[in-house]
């Protein structure tokens, strides 16, 4: 009894001892990614991850759902497609062909109701904002200068730094994009509780609008801007101009770094379903229009999705880019393989939603699993067209 007492007191003390220590050495958002993600078994962030943390609400108006195809469901997915999805951990698959759901798949207990975290999907979204922001003329345009918002950002080129280059990632920001180091300031401004202090301490030291760096530091910033040209957080500005306009069946909800006044975790987090996220894939498909009314200027759309840079065709303005089988797609994309691929040609949406992404190598700028996805939503469309 004396031994487990002794031990008990020695036990409290080093952990308050550790504790304090992160406070000193400012790392104390530990303390948070241990009870939101170690302790449940995680090294990063996980698809349910949102009930763990504060949310606002995307509020949605009246439901406009998709129409169903004829032959929905109507052929199977292929083998090479199953075995991607069990061992990739799939929980959503669909298909959206000429602006009707042809196929959809969901696993592990998730259906077309189930929120899950977006992930750097939402970066699209927070883009279409932007390009919502300057159509009313509260941001000048992709050249308004950060520091007309933000007169304290830090650095050599602090002057310089434009709201495009935020949003086109390549602003000089200091930054790492290491997921699995608890040590990162990726990981600290997912955990930390106090997101503007620690964004606008960074220091822009290179020189922008020179090349692409993938850097969510900068859709954060941008998502601040936003937030400041509009006077509304980013939850309510995108429900008020996308998520009721294009008539999302659920509300939506999006991280905060602390409640009830905090601000969304912009370069991530917005969480939803593959229905509704499928929408800023068709109103990208068709030029910004919903419908037939005007969401976003087609000069922006367009812009978004074509290379900024010559060497880094794969990335625009909150978009990535690929040609593959001969056509040009675009795709929203999100940590753990979170994707919404565009088609323009027939007209086609694919949506993936799961656990874990496929491979990924510095060869190339998107990951194996990509592919996967587009070539056999078309090897299923074959088998439909020779029934």
């Amino acid at each position: 009894m004396k031994f487990l007492l002794k031990f008990l007191k020695w036990f409290i003390i080093t952990l308050t001892s550790i504790i304090i220590l992160m406070y000193v050495f400012n790392v104390d958002y530990l303390i948070r990614a241990v009870r939101t993600i170690y302790f449940k078994g995680y090294t990063t962030a996980f698809l349910e991850d949102y009930k763990e943390f504060p949310n606002r609400e995307v509020k949605t108006g009246e439901a406009q759902p998709w129409s169903i195809s004829n032959d929905y469901n109507s052929v199977n997915p292929t083998k090479i497609l199953q075995s991607t999805h069990k061992n990739l951990q799939t929980i959503a698959y669909l298909i959206i062909k000429n602006d009707s759901i042809w196929h959809e798949s969901y696993f592990d207990g998730f259906d077309e109701h189930s929120k899950t975290n977006s992930f750097s999907m939402a970066k699209s979204i927070v883009t279409s904002a932007l390009g919502k922001a300057i159509m009313q003329g509260k941001i000048n345009g992709l050249d308004q200068k950060v520091k007309d918002f933000f007169p304290e950002i830090k650095g050599k080129f602090a002057n310089d730094v434009t709201v495009g280059d935020l949003a086109s990632m390549a602003s000089g920001m200091e930054w790492d994009e290491k997921y699995y180091s608890p040590l990162s300031i990726v990981t600290r401004v997912y955990f930390d509780d106090d997101l503007k202090d620690i964004i606008l301490d960074l220091k822009f030291n290179n020189k922008p609008g020179q090349f692409f760096k993938y850097s969510s530091g900068d859709t954060q910033l941008l998502g601040m801007c936003i937030e400041k040209a509009t006077g509304k957080y980013l939850s309510d500005y995108i429900s008020e101009h996308f998520w009721q306009p294009m008539g999302a069946e659920n509300e939506a909800l999006w991280q905060l770094d602390h409640e009830p006044d905090g601000i969304e975790k912009a370069f991530c987090c917005f969480a939803s379903n593959a229905r509704d996220f499928a929408r800023f894939g068709k109103l990208y498909l068709n030029d910004g229009r919903w419908n037939g009314n005007v969401i976003l200027d087609s000069t922006f759309v367009k812009k978004s999705i074509s290379p900024r840079f010559e060497n880094s065709p794969e990335y625009g303005y909150g978009w990535w880019m690929n040609t593959f089988l001969g056509k040009k797609m675009f795709y929203m994309r999100g940590h753990l393989g979170q994707f919404v691929i565009v088609i323009p040609e027939d007209e086609m949406i694919i949506v993936r939603l799961g656990h874990q992404k496929g491979v990924q190598t510095n060869a190339d700028a998107h990951s194996e699993d990509f592919y996967v996805y587009v070539k056999e939503a078309y090897e299923m469309l074959k088998q439909r067209k020779s029934k």
